[in-house]
C-alpha cells in the first residue's frame, strides 16, 4: 500500500464513474437460474409526471440498502425497478402544456393526443430514472417496466375479463365523485377533505294540505334542493312522529315528495329534518336505495345546473345557489341562516371541488377479495412494520366499499368491452372481438373510458415477473420479499396489491411491508410548490454527494415516522464521509500490507497471543456492531443501524482506536507494526463492507484502493458476528480506561487548560487497577497531553491543581505550569456574567403565565431543560473559582 490518494473525498468524481462500471458489470442483474435463496423487491413505480422528489428519494434509499445488503449476503436479489403511466396525473400534465400552446385534446382527437402524452412519458420517464441512477440505486435495469408495456397490458386484460366473467366486475349507475376540472370519475380515496367556513340555510317546506305548516330543513347546499325527492327524520324523534304518511311540497320546483323515517338521520343535526337528494350526496342515495326514490340529477358534469333543474338550468353552482335562495328569501321560506363549517371534498390532484354525480361506470365488488387478503395479514403471511399500521390495513378492509374503475379520460388502458350497435348486448374480450358474441354483428364500438390507473399498478409485483405466462421469474422471485412504500398509500395500493395477488397468485404479492414516514420540511409542513418548501434531492446530491445524502435520510427514517428534512443536517454527514476518507487516507499512506487481511489471520495473531487491549477492544466492538447491525437490518430498524455505524467508526475506531496504534503503525517495532497494521485494516475493510449497502459510492471507492479478496465490494461477503471473538473484560477495561480519559479531558477543558500543553497528573489508584493503569500508561500520557504521571497512594497537592474521579482512579492535574491564575479567574467570571443572563432570561419565560399556557409543552419543557443546564454549569465555575482563590491563598 502506502500509495497516493487524494487529500479530500470528491463524490462528483467517483459517483458517475463507479455507477456506470458497476452496471456495465452486471453487479445489479438478477439470475432466476442461480442457486440460493431469493431476495426481491419491486420499485414503487414513481409517475411519468416530472421528477422524482425527496419522497421518492428515501424509499429509493430504503430499498437499496436493504437490496444491496441481501446480495452482499449470497442470496439471488433481484429489484425491478418500473414506472408509472399515472393516467389522470399524466394527462393533467399534458392537457395544462397544450392549454399554454391555446389548444385542447378534443383539437387533437384521442390518437393524436395519446401520442403527444406518450412522447412526454419518454422523456419524463429518462429524467426520473437517471435521478433513479444518482442516487445510487442498484436496480436490475434490464428489467424495468412501464405499466402500459405490452406485456402488461395483457396482464391488465386478463385480470379484468377474469373479474369480469366472475361476476366481480360490473358495470352499473352509481353515486361517484366527479371531478369536473379533470372530466373523471375519482375514488373514495381520492378525494381530500378541507374545512370550510360557510352556512346552515334552515328551509320551510310546506307540508302537503296544509297551508300554515312547514317542516324546516337544514341544508348547507341548497342549491341542490332542486333534486330532492323526499325529506328525512329519525324514526324514533318525538318531534316529528305525528306526520307519519305525510308529504311535503318542493319549494321552486312544486313537486310532491314524501316524508320518510331512516336511523342515518342525526337528530342533533339542524332541526333533525333533512331532505334528500339521492343524485347528489352518498348517504342520500342510500337511503333512495332503501326507500326506493326516484333519483334526479340536477348538476352535470360540467359543473352547470342540468335541465332537471327549471329555470336553473345552465347556471353554475356557485350561481346557482345565489338564485335559489334569493328567490327562497322572496317567498318568505327561509327560517334563518347560521354560519356552519364543514368539510369539504376536493380532488387530490387540482384541488377542484368534487361533486357526487350519479353515472354510469365500472366497479369492482371488493368484499370478496377482501376477504382472503384480510385473513392473509391475520395469519402473519403478510407483516406490517410498524405493526401498527396492521390495524389501519384491517380497518379499511373490512369497511370496504365497490371500487369504481372506470376513468374518463384518454390515457390509460382501455377497458376491454364492446357495444354491438346491432343487438346492444356488451362484449367483454381478451382480444379485440370481430364480431358479436352474441347475433355476429360486426358493428362493434369500445368502450371510451380507461382503467383507474391503481388498477394496473395492484398487479405489478406479478405481471412485472411475465404474468400470466408461467415464467421462471414467477417461480424463483414471487411471493416478493418486501414492499417499502409510503402509509399514504396503504389503501390505494398495497391493500388492492394484496387482493389482486391472493385472487390470481394464490399467494400474497410480498411477505413483509415496510412503512416509510413521509419527508417534510424542517417544520414539520407538507412539502409543495404553493408553500415553496420543496427541495430536488438532486441538488442536494450536487452539493454534498450521494453518500451524504442517503446516509442523512437512513438516518431519519424511524418508521412509519415523518421526517423533517433540514439540508443542513447534510453537512454533518459530509463531515462523516470526510472523517472515512481521512481514515482510511491515514492508513493507506502507512501500511506496507501486500495482500487483504482475512479473518483467519487476525485468529492466527489472537492465538499467538499478540492482541493488546485495543486490538481485542475494537475487534470485540466490531463483532458486536456486525451483529447489531445485521439484527437491526432484519427487523426494518435502519435508523438505529445507522447511527449504530457512524458512532462505531467515527467515536470508536477513529477517535479511540487510530490514536491508540498511530505510533504502532508507523513504529519502528516490525512485529507490533504488522500487527497493528493488520487489525486496523481488518477493521477498515470491514467497516467499509458493513456500510456500503447506505454510503456505497465512498466505500466502494476506498474497497478499490485497499488489499481487496472482492472484484467489487458488492461482491464481497457481508460481516456476520463473531461471537467468539467478544471479548467482555476487554470491553469493560476499555470502557472504564475511556472513562477515566474523558473526565481528565474535561477537567482540563473546564478549567482553561490549552489543549497544546502538557500537564503533570497525580493518580490514586487501587492494587486492583494498578497493574491495568501502569501498562496503559504510554496511551494515558498521550490521550490527554500529561508529561508524566505519577502514581501515588494519596493525592497530596499544595499547588494549583484540579481533581477529578473515574471508576480505576482518583486523579489531580497540576495546573501551575499552565493556567493563567488571573486570566482564568477573568474568564471564568465573563462566562459567569453569560450564565447569569442566560438564567434571568430563562426565569423571566418560565414566569410568564402567557407563555407558559401559549407555548407547546416541548418548548416549555426545552425552556426547563436549558435552564437547569445553566443553573448545572454555573455551579461548576462557582466551585473552579472557588478552588483556584483558595489555592493561591494556600501558596
Amino acid at each position: 500500500m502506502g500509495t497516493e490518494i487524494p487529500k479530500a473525498y470528491d463524490p462528483n468524481a467517483v459517483e458517475g464513474r463507479l455507477y456506470q462500471w458497476w452496471e456495465q458489470n452486471g453487479y445489479f442483474e438478477a439470475d432466476p437460474a442461480a442457486q440460493g435463496e431469493a431476495y426481491s423487491i419491486v420499485l414503487p413505480p414513481p409517475n411519468v409526471t416530472g421528477s422524482l422528489h425527496m419522497g421518492h428519494a428515501l424509499n429509493v434509499t430504503l430499498q437499496d440498502i436493504l437490496v444491496r445488503w441481501k446480495r452482499m449476503q449470497g442470496l439471488n436479489v433481484l429489484w425491478l425497478p418500473g414506472t408509472d403511466h399515472a393516467g389522470i396525473a399524466t394527462q393533467n400534465v399534458v392537457e395544462r402544456q397544450l392549454a399554454e400552446q391555446g389548444r385542447r385534446r378534443s383539437d387533437l382527437g384521442r390518437e393524436k393526443f395519446e401520442a403527444v402524452v406518450w412522447e412526454w412519458k419518454d422523456k419524463a420517464q429518462e429524467n426520473i430514472l437517471r435521478q433513479i441512477r444518482r442516487l445510487g440505486s442498484s436496480c436490475d435495469w434490464s428489467r424495468q417496466r412501464f405499466t402500459l408495456d405490452e406485456q402488461l397490458s395483457k396482464a391488465v386484460r386478463e385480470v379484468f375479463v377474469s373479474l369480469y366473467e366472475d361476476g366481480l366486475i360490473y358495470r352499473g349507475e352509481y353515486l361517484v365523485n366527479w371531478c369536473r376540472r379533470c372530466g373523471t370519475a375519482i375514488s373514495d380515496l381520492e378525494v381530500e377533505y378541507e374545512q370550510n367556513q360557510g352556512h346552515l340555510w334552515h328551509l320551510k317546506y310546506p307540508i302537503l294540505g296544509s297551508e300554515d305548516q312547514f317542516l324546516i330543513v337544514a341544508t348547507t347546499r341548497p342549491e341542490t334542493m332542486l333534486g330532492d325527492t323526499a325529506v328525512a327524520v329519525h324514526p324514533k324523534d318525538p318531534r316529528y312522529t305525528a306526520f307519519a304518511g305525510k308529504s311535503l311540497i318542493l319549494p321552486l320546483m312544486g313537486r310532491e315528495i314524501p316524508l320518510v323515517f331512516d336511523r342515518f338521520v342525526d337528530v342533533e343535526f339542524g332541526t333533525g329534518v333533512v331532505k334528500v337528494t339521492p343524485g347528489h350526496d352518498p348517504a342520500d342515495y342510500e337511503v333512495a336505495v332503501r326507500h326506493d326514490l326516484e333519483i334526479v340529477n340536477v348538476i352535470g358534469t360540467d359543473g352547470k345546473m342540468t335541465v332537471e333543474a327549471g329555470v336553473y338550468a345552465g347556471l353554475d353552482v356557485e350561481e346557482a345557489r345565489k338564485r335559489v335562495v334569493a328567490d327562497l328569501e322572496r317567498l318568505g321560506l327561509v327560517e334563518k341562516v347560521e354560519g356552519y363549517s364543514h368539510n369539504v371534498g376536493h380532488c387530490q390532484r387540482c384541488e377542484t371541488i368534487v361533486e357526487p354525480l350519479v353515472s354510469k361506470q365500472w366497479f369492482v365488488k371488493v368484499k370478496p377479495l377482501a376477504e382472503k387478503a384480510i385473513q392473509a395479514v391475520e395469519n402473519g403471511e403478510t407483516v406490517f412494520t410498524p405493526a401498527n399500521y396492521e390495524k389501519v390495513y384491517f380497518e379499511w378492509m373490512r369497511n370496504i366499499h365497490d371500487w369504481c374503475i372506470s376513468r374518463q379520460l384518454w390515457w390509460g388502458h382501455r377497458i376491454p368491452a364492446w357495444s354491438c350497435e346491432s343487438c346492444g348486448k356488451l362484449c367483454v374480450s381478451r382480444t379485440d372481438p370481430e364480431a358479436c358474441a352474441q347475433c355476429g354483428g360486426t358493428s362493434l364500438v369500445q368502450e371510451t373510458d380507461v382503467l383507474d390507473t391503481w388498477f394496473s399498478s395492484a398487479l405489478w409485483p406479478f405481471s412485472t415477473l411475465g404474468w400470466p405466462e408461467k415464467t421462471r421469474e414467477l417461480e424463483v422471485y414471487y411471493p416478493t420479499s418486501a414492499m417499502v412504500t409510503g402509509f399514504d398509500i396503504i389503501f390505494f395500493w398495497v391493500a388492492r396489491m394484496m387482493m389482486m395477488g391472493m385472487r390470481f397468485m394464490g399467494e400474497v404479492p410480498f411477505r413483509q411491508v415496510y412503512i416509510n414516514g413521509l419527508v417534510r420540511d424542517e417544520d414539520g409542513n407538507k412539502m409543495s410548490k404553493s408553500r415553496g418548501n420543496i427541495i430536488d434531492p438532486l441538488q442536494i446530491v450536487d452539493q454534498y454527494g450521494t453518500d451524504a445524502v442517503r446516509f442523512t435520510l437512513a438516518v431519519m427514517a424511524v418508521p412509519g415516522t415523518d421526517i423533517p428534512f433540514s439540508v443542513s443536517r447534510m453537512t454533518g454527514y459530509r463531515a462523516f464521509c470526510n472523517k472515512i476518507w481521512n481514515a482510511a487516507r491515514f492508513l493507506l499512506l502507512n501500511v506496507e500490507l501486500k495482500g487483504p487481511v482475512a479473518n483467519h489471520d487476525i485468529e492466527s495473531l489472537e492465538e499467538r497471543g499478540r492482541l493488546r487491549l485495543e486490538d481485542k477492544w475494537i475487534l470485540s466492538r466490531l463483532s458486536e456492531v456486525t451483529t447489531e447491525t445485521n439484527l437491526g437490518l432484519e427487523r426494518f430498524l435502519i435508523h438505529e443501524v445507522s447511527n449504530t455505524l457512524y458512532h462505531f467508526f467515527w467515536h470508536e475506531f477513529c477517535d479511540w482506536y487510530i490514536e491508540f496504534v498511530k505510533a504502532d503503525i508507523s513504529g519502528d517495532d516490525s512485529e507490533r507494526r504488522i500487527d497493528s497494521q493488520k487489525v486496523a485494516v481488518f477493521v477498515l475493510e470491514s467497516s467499509l463492507r458493513l456500510m456500503h449497502p447506505f454510503i456505497p459510492f465512498i466505500t466502494e471507492e476506498l474497497y478499490q484502493r485497499l488489499p481487496h479478496a472482492s472484484e467489487s465490494i458488492m461482491l464481497s461477503q457481508y460481516p456476520g458476528g463473531h461471537e467468539t471473538r467478544v471479548d467482555r473484560e476487554a470491553i469493560q477495561a476499555m470502557k472504564d480506561f475511556q472513562e477515566l480519559v474523558s473526565a481528565m479531558r474535561t477537567a482540563r477543558a473546564e478549567n482553561g487548560v490549552d489543549p497544546r500543553k502538557s500537564v503533570r497528573t497525580q493518580l490514586k489508584v487501587t492494587q486492583e487497577f494498578l497493574p491495568f493503569l501502569q501498562s496503559q500508561r504510554h496511551h494515558l500520557e498521550n490521550l490527554v497531553n500529561t508529561k508524566s504521571i505519577e502514581f501515588v497512594a494519596d493525592l497530596d497537592v499544595k499547588e494549583l491543581h484540579v481533581e477529578g474521579t473515574s471508576r480505576l482512579a482518583e486523579f489531580s492535574l497540576l495546573l501551575d505550569d499552565v493556567v493563567d491564575v488571573v486570566a482564568e479567574r477573568r474568564r471564568l467570571k465573563k462566562e459567569m456574567d453569560r450564565c447569569f443572563k442566560e438564567l434571568g432570561s430563562a426565569d423571566n419565560r418560565l414566569g410568564d403565565e402567557r407563555f407558559l399556557e401559549r407555548a407547546p409543552a416541548e418548548i416549555v419543557e426545552g425552556v426547563k431543560k436549558k435552564r437547569a443546564e445553566i443553573a448545572q454549569r454555573m455551579s461548576q465555575l462557582e466551585q473552579s473559582l472557588a478552588k483556584l482563590s483558595s489555592e493561591e491563598e494556600a501558596k
